[in-house]
Formats: structure tokens, C-alpha cells, sequence
């Protein structure tokens, strides 16, 4: 038997084809099933970033075949943590959930080796991220 994720995570950017994606994936990579993840955005774009899928193939991560995808109200109501990257006021606000605003720079329209650094910066944050839900749960990490 499965144990239940510990919590729901969704990440939201603008088109949700770098930043939520790289986060995302490392979320998933890094926390298993112990949280359940979700990515989208408020206006998302036709493609993820090639930019940012050569970045997290470096790391051993493949996020090539996620797909940029709407947000949604259901997504936010089911989600425990709604993380932010610069989507402004798009994001519906429930009670009782955890935000977070990450201010990230944009990886939209910028090569491989300008994405590096939002990448690792994402990573950084999704392992303090961890280590809350973690200890919201009673856990160690």
C-alpha cells in the first residue's frame, strides 16, 4: 500500500514553459511520491522552453515531455502550496492554503547557459520547500 502524498504542490508562471516547469521537475525528481505535483500557467505557451529542458537534462532530469497547461481554480483548490513566479494577480486565492512568491527571471527567450543559474536557483528553493513540507508533516528530510 502506497502512503498519501504528504502534500500538493502547484507551481504557476506566466506560460508555464520554464520556471514552473523546472520546478516541477525537481520537485518531482528530488521529493518522489511523497508530494504531488502539478505545474501551469496563466497564459501558457505552445511548448516548454528548449532552453529549459537542455538545463535539466544536465542534471539528470527530463522534463521533455510535459506540456505548458492552463491554470485553473480546481488546480489551486486541490493544491496545498501554490508557488508564484511571476504571474501577478492571475492566481485565484483560496484560505487555508500556503503561497510562496518566487521571484525568478524569466528563462523565455534565453539561451541554455542563461538558464543555469534560474535553474540552480529553482533547485535551492525546491529543497527548502522539501524541507518544509517535511517538517510540517513531522518529518526529517
Amino acid at each position: 500500500m502506497t502512503a498519501a502524498p504528504l502534500a500538493s504542490v502547484l507551481f504557476v508562471c506566466v506560460h508555464n514553459a520554464g520556471r514552473s516547469q523546472m520546478a516541477a521537475g525537481f520537485l518531482a525528481h528530488l521529493a518522489g511520491d511523497r508530494v504531488e505535483v502539478r505545474s501551469a500557467g496563466s497564459a501558457p505557451g505552445r511548448e516548454v522552453n528548449p532552453a529549459a529542458v537542455a538545463a535539466m537534462a544536465e542534471v539528470g532530469i527530463d522534463i521533455s515531455d510535459q506540456q505548458p497547461k492552463i491554470l485553473t481554480t480546481e488546480a489551486v483548490e486541490s493544491s496545498d502550496y501554490v508557488i508564484t513566479m511571476g504571474c501577478g494577480d492571475a492566481c485565484p486565492y483560496f484560505p487555508g492554503k500556503h503561497y510562496r512568491d518566487w521571484t525568478l527571471e524569466d528563462p523565455a527567450g534565453q539561451g541554455v547557459d542563461a538558464v543555469r543559474p534560474i535553474r540552480d536557483a529553482i533547485r535551492t528553493r525546491i529543497e527548502g520547500l522539501i524541507a518544509e513540507i517535511d517538517a510540517a508533516a513531522g518529518r526529517e528530510g
